[in-house]
């Protein structure tokens, strides 16, 4: 029965009208996971002799730190894992058993790279572990916990990925303990790193995180065979409606018809929501470059004012239309303005990135030449990139379910040429720019350049959108017939 769910699932895939884009994004995606398995190999082997140049116990030290490793790992799963279920409702009127359809289910997220990317690390340091010497049992056990503790946040993730704001509450709770820890207020890892050491030094103990996994599995399994109907779990969840009048946007006539219905669309929809807070984070970006320590070239400051101002932009403006693409084929029978249509996403756009720039003052205390950069970067962004993510979303014909906070970046994360070469101008120009300003004379000469590009760019404004309005009726078509796609 199984080869048969997997014999459906391959005929799926071959099947999908977007298979060709789908092929070439795998292939994209076949080297992203060897370039990541790589790095964490490279890590897994680093870690031991590096620590111990460093005149620390190996061992010891990665055992202090890896309540942060899991952490981390929980809160990426969180955020882009999401759960491979098959189309189930077809299977459920035919002779197949639900355990059957739970146990295939749960077997694939087991399959999931994000559980083999751990491999990479744990199972060179735990080789060179006895190596050196360290006693075989410990090391074994301590590696089956490791093992363990991966598949308990597989786990976890298939738990809490209907929770609404879940990401939000774990990332705060991350922050927090990571700045009570830098700050020296609270110290975290003095009291984790005991466990993770009882695990090596106790036989016992790595049973615990085993019988937690055990645990985990049976209540997945049996919450997800309880859900498996048609007329419950399965059934779409109706949320009771709020009205929302927003009639003060009515003087801006169609204009403000846009605008409400977005605003609408971010306050209701959980990926929306989670773009919103994406973008706050983006504010943060700054602190890797601004910093008197951060060892960075001063031409990468401009790249981090356009990230610190620009953080909407690139998680909402980047899917246009994808946000709209649940109705958007009763959009395209409707008698409506492709140009207010885009028009009220750029002005969204821009006050974001107003209020982001304001938000940012904050950057003040490394003084007013970083704080200049992010307004130059604001301008750069409203000027050209704002008119840049609107061009690409004619090409990025990515649908998204704005029920599911999984896939951040598009549920396909569709792969084109043309999205791609036009992501360059975003963030490679104004660096250019910048960089030709500052040889020719100093950074001020840099941020002007950076600036009047900008300025040009929100000056020809109107002769852009014209030029993407034709490119969106061009490829209209295409995007509904995108837009019916589920593989």
């Amino acid at each position: 029965m199984i080869l048969k769910f997997l014999y459906l699932e391959w005929k799926s895939f071959i099947r999908s009208a977007s298979f060709s884009t789908n092929l070439a994004l795998k292939i994209i995606l076949g080297f992203l996971a060897v370039l990541y398995s790589f790095i964490f190999l490279m890590a897994g082997i680093g870690a031991f002799y590096g620590l111990k140049e460093m005149h620390l116990d190996p061992l010891q030290t990665v055992n202090k730190y890896l309540i942060y490793y899991f952490l981390l790992d929980l809160g990426i799963r969180l955020l882009l894992q999401k759960i491979p279920v098959m189309n189930i409702r077809p299977l459920l009127t035919l002779p197949f058993k639900r355990p059957t359809i739970v146990n295939f289910s749960i077997g694939k997220t087991l399959l999931s790279f994000f559980n083999f990317l751990h491999v990479f690390f744990f199972l060179p340091f735990t080789v060179i572990l006895l190596i050196e010497g360290y006693d075989l049992l410990s090391v074994m056990l301590w590696h089956l916990a490791m093992v363990a503790l991966v598949y308990i946040n597989n786990f976890l993730n298939i738990i809490l990925t209907n929770k609404d704001n879940i990401f939000t509450v774990f990332l705060v709770v991350v922050v927090i303990l990571a700045g009570l820890q830098y700050y020296h207020f609270f110290t975290i890892t003095d009291y984790t790193s005991g466990f993770f050491d009882g695990l090596f030094h106790t036989t016992w103990m790595f049973l615990l995180p085993v019988l937690v996994l055990l645990g985990l599995y049976y209540f997945t399994y049996n919450y997800l065979k309880t859900n498996l109907y048609l007329d419950a779990g399965l059934s779409t969840k109706h949320e009771i409606a709020k009205t929302e009048d927003l009639t003060w946007l009515n003087q801006f006539g169609t204009l403000g018809t846009f605008l409400k219905n977005d605003i609408k669309l971010i306050k209701r929809n959980k990926r929306s929501r989670t773009t919103v807070v994406m973008s706050i984070l983006f504010l943060l970006y700054g602190f890797i470059f601004f910093r008197e320590n951060s060892h960075q070239p001063e031409v990468m400051r401009i790249f981090a004012g356009i990230f610190v101002s620009g953080g909407f932009l690139f998680t909402f403006g980047q899917f246009v239309p994808s946000w709209d693409s649940s109705y958007y084929q009763l959009m395209m029978t409707q008698n409506i303005s492709y140009k207010g249509y885009l028009s009220s996403k750029w002005w969204l756009i821009v006050i974001a990135t107003f209020i982001s720039t304001i938000l940012s003052s904050f950057y003040l205390i490394y003084g007013w030449q970083v704080y200049l950069t992010i307004v130059v970067g604001a301008i750069y962004n409203i000027g050209v990139n704002s008119h840049l993510v609107l061009l690409g979303g004619a090409f990025t014909k990515t649908p998204i379910d704005l029920q599911s906070t999984k896939g951040a970046f598009g549920d396909k994360k569709a792969f084109n040429t043309s999205a791609m070469l036009l992501s360059l101008p975003k963030l490679l120009l104004p660096v250019l720019l910048y960089w030709a300003g500052s040889s020719i004379l100093n950074f001020n000469l840099g941020l002007a350049f950076v600036a009047i590009a900008g300025i040009l760019g929100f000056a020809f404004r109107d002769i852009v959108f014209s030029k993407i309005e034709k490119i969106y009726k061009t490829e209209k078509y295409k995007t509904i017939d995108a837009y019916k796609q589920k593989g």
